[in-house]
């Protein structure tokens, strides 16, 4: 038996899922969700083979909610997102169903993802997608973490900074230090550079954090933070405050 969770906000959408699932009986929902909160617990409890994952969805999205997860599963996108996004998606074989999408459609996902199973090939370059993902949407304007068995989501007007931490990344707030599995070079890309400097090659500052720069190795938080600085941050740092 191959089970699968199914993760549409949609409750028309998770029912036109299980009445084309019937056709595949060899397939187990063993649960449905309707935000990406409840897709985080059930497929940490649950450990299914794929999903169905929809995109736009309230609190976290489809994408940050696979952010949080340690060894995502196989993913079939379900979703009204834009067809440009979905192009880049193509390229690394993981499917999505373009709502409203027909069951033809539908069964050609779930058998591609099938023989992929079967076969034994990579589940799904899901990084590779998600990099694609955040190159055609606006910039982000928080950051999704996961901490103490919960979900937290930290707007970036509350970042004082972050800090490279092996394969992860250390989220410095006032309340606290959330760690997330992300790289220095992602936000870097993705961050407005104006609002977060990258100083140091383990460290991206938020601007209105900074009370002044010591010295060309490093600069003063608010917070009373001290933050090394390397020769390029120094100048990145120099061009932003028009200093």
């Amino acid at each position: 038996m191959i089970n699968c969770v199914i993760i549409d906000d949609e409750p028309l959408a998770r029912t036109l899922l299980m009445e084309y699932l019937t056709g595949f009986p060899e397939i187990n929902v063993v649960k449905e969700c309707n935000d990406g909160f409840e897709g985080v617990k059930a497929i940490t409890q649950h450990q299914p083979h794929f999903i169905f994952l929809d995109i736009q969805m309230p609190k976290i999205n489809g994408f940050e909610m696979l952010e949080l997860i340690e060894d995502p599963p196989a993913v079939i996108f379900t979703t009204a997102f834009d067809s440009f996004a979905m192009k880049a998606f193509e390229a690394h074989a993981i499917d999505y169903l373009l709502k409203p999408f027909s069951k033809e459609r539908f069964n050609l996902a779930v058998q591609k993802l099938l023989v992929q199973l079967k076969n034994n090939e990579p589940q799904n370059k899901v990084d590779l997608v998600m990099e694609d993902y955040t190159a055609v949407v606006e910039k982000q304007n928080r950051i999704v973490v996961k901490h103490n068995h919960s979900v937290r989501i930290i707007p970036l007007d509350e970042v004082a900074y972050l800090e490279a931490y092996g394969d992860y990344i250390k989220v410095h707030t006032a309340d606290g230090v959330f760690v997330k599995k992300q790289t220095m070079g992602f936000y870097e890309t993705h961050l407005d550079p104006k609002q977060f400097i990258r100083v140091h090659r383990s460290f991206i500052v938020s601007s209105s954090r900074i009370q002044k720069i010591q010295s060309a190795d490093f600069v003063l938080l608010k917070a009373g933070d001290k933050i090394p600085v390397s020769k390029s941050g120094y100048s990145r740092l120099k061009s932003v405050l028009g200093i």
